[in-house]
C-alpha cells in the first residue's frame, strides 16, 4: 500500500487546487474528487480526478478503496456569506449533510485522518483581536454556521469512531500561485482583491469600499489576508501533523496581520502602478471594524509559520494571475 494517496475533496476550487500543488511538492499523491459545480477542470494538474458528488457515500467509499487514501482533505462546501442567508437550505445540505456523508464513509472504510476547512466566520463579531482558538464562537451567518457544525460533527464523531482531524480556521485566502500555474476564479467574485485587480483592467467600474467611519487607522475595516500558498502550506502541515499521531484540534491560519481596505488598494496602485477606481458606500451590517488572528497554536503545534502573506506578495501573485486569466481564457 502507497502510503502517500490523499483525497482532496474540493480539489478543483481556489484553495484545494493550490493545496494539491503543494501536497505534490511535499511527496504526496493528491488524488481529487470534484464535482466541478464551483471547481475548474483546468486547475486539476497534480493528480488524477474522480468527478462526482462528496454528499454520495458509496461513490466517496468507492474512490477511497480505489486509490487506498490515508487522509482526507475536504474543501467542497458553498461559501458565500449573503447566499447563505437567502438559500441556507443549500448551505445546510452541501456543507453539513454531505460533510455526514463524506465522514461516514471515511468512518466505514478506516480512513482515519481527515483536514477541514473551516472559517473564522466560526467566531462571528469579534470581542478581542488578534483572535485565538479560545474566543468564543458565535456565528451570525448560515455559512458560519454551517462551518461552525462540520467542526461539532467532526469532535462528537472523533470520539466515537476513532477519527483524527485539525479543522483549520482559514482568515481571508489571497493571492495566487508564485509560478502561474494556478490561481482564484469565482463566479460571482466576492473578495476584495481580485475585485480591485479586475477593476483596474476595466472588466468591471469600480471598487465598492463599505465604510469609511470605522475605529480603524484610516476608517476602513480592517481583515486578515493570508497568502494561498501558505494556506496550503498549512494543510499540508496539519497532514503530516495528524500522520505523526497528533491529537484533533482545531488550528487558526491567518497572517496575523490586519490590513485596511484603504491599505490593499494604496499597495494596489503601487504594484500595478494604476489608480483603482473607488466608490465609496455605507456599512454592510454585521461587518465588524477588524478581524485578524492569532497564529501561535499553528506555528507551536506544527511549525506553520506565513512566508508569501506581506501584502505586496499577495498583490504581485494575484495581479500575474488577473494578467494570465486572459492568456488562459479562464
Amino acid at each position: 500500500m502507497d502510503l502517500k494517496n490523499v483525497l482532496v475533496v474540493g480539489g478543483a476550487g481556489y484553495i484545494g487546487s493550490h493545496t494539491c500543488k503543494e501536497l505534490k511538492l511535499n511527496g504526496f499523491n493528491p488524488v481529487v474528487l470534484d464535482n466541478l459545480s464551483e471547481g475548474h477542470d483546468w486547475a486539476v494538474k497534480f493528480g488524477p480526478i474522480e468527478k462526482g458528488d462528496a454528499g454520495d457515500y458509496d461513490f466517496v467509499k468507492s474512490v477511497l478503496a480505489k486509490h487506498e487514501i490515508i487522509g482526507v482533505l475536504h474543501f467542497a462546501a458553498n461559501a458565500y456569506v449573503g447566499e447563505s442567508v437567502a438559500n441556507p437550505r443549500k448551505y445546510i445540505k452541501n456543507n453539513v449533510t454531505a460533510m455526514d456523508q463524506l465522514l461516514g464513509a471515511c468512518i466505514d472504510s478506516g480512513v482515519k485522518n481527515v483536514i477541514f476547512s473551516s472559517s473564522c466566520a466560526t467566531y462571528g463579531v469579534p470581542q478581542y483581536v488578534p483572535l485565538n482558538e479560545d474566543h468564543p464562537q458565535n456565528p451570525i451567518s448560515p455559512y458560519g454556521d454551517t462551518k461552525f457544525m462540520g467542526e461539532r460533527i467532526l469532535h462528537w464523531y472523533s470520539g466515537a469512531y476513532d477519527l483524527n482531524y485539525v479543522a483549520l480556521r482559514y482568515f481571508n485566502a489571497s493571492g495566487a500561485d508564485p509560478d502561474g500555474e494556478i490561481g482564484e476564479v469565482h463566479d460571482p467574485e466576492t473578495h476584495l482583491i481580485p475585485l480591485i485587480l479586475q477593476a483596474i483592467l476595466g472588466k468591471r467600474p469600480h471598487i465598492g469600499v463599505f465604510g469609511t467611519d470605522y475605529e480603524t487607522p484610516d476608517g476602513t475595516a480592517v481583515r486578515d489576508y493570508v497568502h494561498v500558498k501558505d494556506l496550503a502550506s498549512g494543510h499540508v502541515k496539519a497532514l503530516q501533523y495528524l500522520i505523526n499521531g497528533g491529537e484533533s484540534t482545531k488550528v487558526n491560519l491567518g497572517s496575523g496581520k490586519g490590513y485596511s481596505v484603504k491599505e490593499v488598494i494604496d499597495t494596489a496602485e503601487r504594484v500595478t502602478g494604476r489608480e483603482v477606481p473607488v466608490q465609496y458606500q455605507d456599512r454592510r451590517a454585521g461587518d465588524p471594524p477588524a478581524l485578524y488572528a492569532n497564529p501561535d497554536k499553528a506555528r507551536s503545534l506544527f511549525g506553520w509559520e506565513p512566508k508569501y502573506s506581506d501584502l505586496e506578495t499577495i498583490l504581485k501573485t494575484a495581479w500575474a494571475w488577473e494578467n494570465k486569466r486572459a492568456e488562459l481564457g479562464v
